[in-house]
């Protein structure tokens, strides 16, 4: 056996050589050990979404897991982030005798580290294909980083992310600097609280060139949010493209290249995903 560290301090021992069943509370997590080994994963949650096809038991919510069937499922390991996981249920998965590995992603760097060191190190399979392109797009300069010409534009946007109340993405969050990497600046990116309440008329008066709107966790839709705003131009985009770490990274690279033009050449059109 071998014994390994989480972000949080936390250890689990695991067999030698690579690990050969995982259940995963972690939607991103999950699509990034699908694309990777996929007959290793055994269980996910009911919000594990992609792929598409991803055929395996699954084991309730994130923050309500069935921790009986993740036992009967007899993983290896199970994989957490503390954002999405709660506390209460490492705690007695472990002291149910099953291995948990909790991640902590709160910035972009964190994410490429929770992800090389969880495939690599934790569960021995290396690093695929896929992660080699997410670092090498994501740790590389922003498009709208400073050259030898004039300072780039940086178009200002702001996320919901529920409504009724309104709350919004905010400092210290996987979003807000995957935002800043791809040249936006997030109108809520200072201040104390994560994921902030606000009042609807500030929002659409903070001076956003474009509200981006997901279609979780809140489901934004034509009929559902855009006509909130009276001022702020509007786009709904998938949730999943601003808030998942894996391989949907790649797509999300392009998605806020194409916000970032469309902002910068002042068209203020709202434009479905």
């Amino acid at each position: 056996m071998r014994t390994v560290r989480d972000d949080l301090g936390g250890v689990a021992e695991l067999p030698e050589g690579p690990v050969e069943r995982v259940v995963s509370l972690v939607p991103s997590l999950t699509e990034a050990l699908a694309a990777t080994r996929p007959a290793a994963l055994v269980g996910a949650t009911d919000w594990c979404t992609h792929p598409a096809d991803l055929d395996v038991a699954r084991v309730r919510g994130t923050k309500n897991p069935d921790r009986r069937a993740v036992a009967a499922l007899q993983p290896d390991l199970v994989v957490c982030v503390q954002e999405e996981n709660r506390e209460l249920d490492v705690q007695r998965l472990r002291a149910a005798g099953t291995p948990v590995w909790v991640g902590v992603v709160e910035s972009v760097d964190d994410a490429l580290r929770v992800l090389r060191r969880l495939l690599v190190e934790v569960l021995g399979w290396g690093a695929p294909e896929w992660l080699v392109q997410v670092e090498r797009h994501w740790r590389g300069p922003s498009p709208a980083s400073p050259g030898a010409g004039p300072a780039p534009a940086r178009p200002r946007v702001a996320v919901p992310v529920w409504r009724d109340p309104w709350m919004v993405v905010g400092p210290r969050t996987f979003t807000s600097d995957l935002l800043d990497r791809a040249g936006l600046d997030n109108v809520y990116a200072s201040g104390g609280e994560r994921y902030p309440r606000v009042e609807l008329a500030d929002l659409d008066a903070a001076g956003a060139d474009v509200a981006l709107l997901p279609d979780e966790p809140y489901v934004f839709t034509d009929e559902d949010g855009p006509e909130a705003f009276a001022r702020t131009p509007t786009r709904l985009v998938s949730g999943r493209l601003l808030t998942w770490y894996g391989p949907s990274m790649l797509a999300a690279g392009t998605l806020l290249d194409e916000v970032r033009a469309q902002a910068v050449a002042g068209s203020g059109e709202p434009a479905g995903s």
